[in-house]
């Protein structure tokens, strides 16, 4: 390797990209003659040449088009490892646009958001607690807190916690109408209806999703809560609805070998190579401040 192996890289790009010697110069800051003579001696390392000239316009050989490419990465590259560097000590700032469903929202991440602002004040958050899932590259978010399974392969995804289904239901249910034992006894029983009418479950190690039926529907997950602490239903409903009745007998846990197995809580953000100080500063916030939580520590 040669010691001065990056000499001449950029201003053989600048040349190529802008198509003249001069325009180079001025988009460096330099004179024409010192790129010359620095694509010049760049030739004479590579023993090739790289540039076609002409009096009014340089063209690409076809070693200058693939050397071109390979050197478009290496700033590239370079740029990447500058801003990583930098912005390990860079505090965020600006505005975060994020999003979240609504109940989880309210109860674990709006509080954490409010603690995380409150220690960096040039940061300022937009929260979107909304149920349907954004397009966040449409909306312009720069985070997706979801719950559950992701779909979407064009987001990078954080793990924040785990997330745990459970079907359940009040002693007073159980005692007027059994207890099922079985993943087909579900037919003969009132099931408390959410935002879906399918329950994700698990028989032999295969998931699958059940239709269920009951005369009790609405799309909030502590109606549903409420409707199965009143003894109208089964329901079911995440961890962190129904871990504190469970504990205290208020709910009794069902066909729990047929529950599927833990999803999670995600931080979703759109592909990119490097994360800026406020996404990534706020995602390990989330991450550490949702496994305090008691729910969390079981």
């Amino acid at each position: 390797m040669y010691a001065n192996s990056w000499e001449g890289l950029d201003e053989f790009v600048a040349v190529a990209e802008c198509g003249q010697f001069t325009a180079a110069a001025e988009r460096l800051g330099v004179s024409s003659s010192h790129i010359s003579r620095q694509i010049a001696r760049l030739e004479e390392r590579l023993q090739t040449r790289l540039l076609y000239r002409s009096t009014r316009r340089v063209a690409l050989t076809e070693a200058g088009t693939t050397f071109l490419h390979h050197c478009q990465r290496l700033q590239d590259g370079r740029e990447e490892a500058l801003r990583a560097v930098g912005d390990l000590t860079s505090e965020p700032k600006g505005l975060l646009h994020m999003t979240c469903a609504v109940a989880y929202g309210e109860r674990f991440i709006t509080p954490l958001v409010t603690r995380f602002i409150d220690l960096y004040p040039q940061l300022r958050v937009d929260i979107e607690l909304s149920n349907r899932t954004l397009d966040m590259v449409h909306e312009g978010l720069d985070l997706a807190i979801r719950l559950g399974r992701l779909q979407d392969s064009r987001l990078v995804a954080t793990r924040l916690a785990p997330r745990r289904m459970y079907l359940c239901a009040s002693p007073s249910y159980l005692e007027r109408y059994g207890r099922p034992h079985s993943l087909s006894e579900l037919s003969r029983h009132n099931c408390l209806i959410g935002s879906s009418d399918t329950w994700l479950l698990q028989q032999n190690g295969r998931e699958f999703s059940q239709r269920v039926q009951g005369n009790w529907r609405c799309n909030s997950g502590q109606a549903v809560l409420d409707a199965a602490l009143h003894g109208v239903g089964l329901c079911q409903l995440p961890d962190y609805y129904v871990l504190e009745h469970l504990h205290s007998g208020a709910l009794i846990s069902l066909l729990e070998t047929h529950q599927p197995p833990n999803t999670a809580v995600w931080a979703l953000y759109p592909q990119q190579r490097h994360l800026s100080p406020k996404v990534r500063k706020l995602v390990d916030f989330l991450k550490e401040g949702l496994a305090l939580r008691d729910e969390y520590r079981e």
